[in-house]
Formats: structure tokens, C-alpha cells, sequence
């Protein structure tokens, strides 16, 4: 996995400055955090976001088998995909009933398997002009559904200083929008957990709310 090798660069990349840069000798200095440290760090985030991975598979196995979910490592972190129908009705940015007993088995690895990391939020739409609905574009569609995902896990006693949600409308696609599927596929939301390596707290990504 990309994730996986960025951290083993990350890795490497400590060992070459350590022993390269000082001749093969470790320097440690007093009040900051050794070469090892670091590298226990890493692979303890890469761990941990591996077992909310495997975690995540088993509670969500129905949905992920009826590609309503897709539980992936990539280069941000962990994102757990949902396709926008299985939360939203068309046009809307109201949580679907039938949608929490989904989200409440992500809320429950978010308060135990990761409770110390941070939680982004991503709304996606396809690339359909807005008609009908009321919202001004697909910006707002995408950030009001991200926002709903938001208050619905801050609801779940996932701590509100972890979570951050972002609109990016239709400026993100993953498949083509000249197809119904692939139009399907770019309705989404994206919930990321970020490795504490990549990002400090209010990092996840830009503040509540906005859009890009």
C-alpha cells in the first residue's frame, strides 16, 4: 500500500540521518525525542490505523460486500467511503434513518481502536448541475453532507476538537462522470482517520464548514 510505503520511507529516512550524518554514531540530546522514539512512533501509527482497518472490515462486511462501503489506506490516512445514496436521499443533506446504524459502527472504532486520532470529513457530488433542490451548487450539497456526518459522530461522543468537515462538490472525482456509475461513484462521502504523523490537532482539513 502507498500509506505503508511512505511510512517505511519515513522510517528509512530516520536511520539514514542518524547514522550517516554522524558518522555512524547517535547523538541523543537532552529534552528531545530520540531517533528510536521516532521510529516507534511510526510504526505504532501505522499499526494502529491498520487495526482500525481490520476492525472497520468486520463491522462493516454487508455493506462493504453490497459496495455501499470501501474501507482503504491511502496516502491521507484511512478512509472509510460511503456512497452518498446510503445516507442521503437525492439532493437532500438530512441523514437517512437507515444510515446510523451504518455510521454508529464507525463512531464506535473512532471511540476505541483510534480515540487519539483526528477525524476529516469529506463531501463529494458528481458533477450534475444543481436544479431542483435549493442549494446554490454542489459546494454547498457536498459541505451541508459533510456537516451532517460531522454532528452525527460529535453526537456519538466523537470529541469535536478531532473532527473537521470540507465540501469539495465536484472537483474530486474518482470515476468519470460521462456514465451512471461512475456519477454514482463520485457521490460520496470520505470519513479520513489521519495518522498523528501527518497532521496536529485542526489539521484534518480546513475549518468546518468551508469548501474548496
Amino acid at each position: 500500500m502507498r500509506f505503508q510505503k511512505v511510512i517505511l520511507m519515513n522510517i528509512s529516512l530516520v536511520l539514514v540521518l542518524a547514522l550517516g550524518l554522524s558518522g555512524c554514531t547517535i547523538i541523543l540530546q537532552k529534552g528531545r525525542r530520540t531517533d528510536i522514539e521516532k521510529i516507534s512512533k511510526l510504526k505504532n501509527d501505522m499499526s494502529e490505523l491498520e487495526n482500525a482497518k481490520s476492525e472497520l472490515e468486520k463491522r462493516l462486511q454487508d455493506e462493504i460486500n453490497n459496495k455501499q462501503v470501501k474501507v482503504e489506506m491511502e496516502d491521507k490516512g484511512l478512509v472509510i467511503t460511503f456512497v452518498s445514496e446510503v445516507l442521503f436521499d437525492s439532493g437532500k443533506a438530512k441523514l437517512r434513518h437507515d444510515s446510523y446504524p451504518k455510521l454508529d459502527k464507525v463512531a464506535d472504532v473512532l471511540n476505541t481502536t483510534v480515540a487519539d486520532l483526528n477525524v476529516g470529513i469529506e463531501g463529494h457530488t458528481d458533477n450534475q448541475p444543481i436544479k431542483r433542490s435549493g442549494w446554490k451548487s454542489n459546494w454547498e450539497l457536498s459541505t451541508a453532507r459533510a456537516l451532517s456526518v460531522l454532528h452525527y459522530l460529535s453526537d456519538k461522543s466523537v470529541a469535536e476538537p478531532r473532527l473537521a468537515a470540507i465540501g469539495y462538490g465536484e472537483y474530486k472525482p474518482v470515476a468519470t462522470n460521462d456514465t451512471k456509475e461512475g456519477r454514482q461513484e463520485n457521490r460520496r462521502v470520505e470519513i479520513v482517520i489521519l495518522p498523528k504523523t501527518e497532521t496536529k490537532a485542526g489539521d484534518a482539513t480546513p475549518d468546518a464548514g468551508s469548501s474548496s
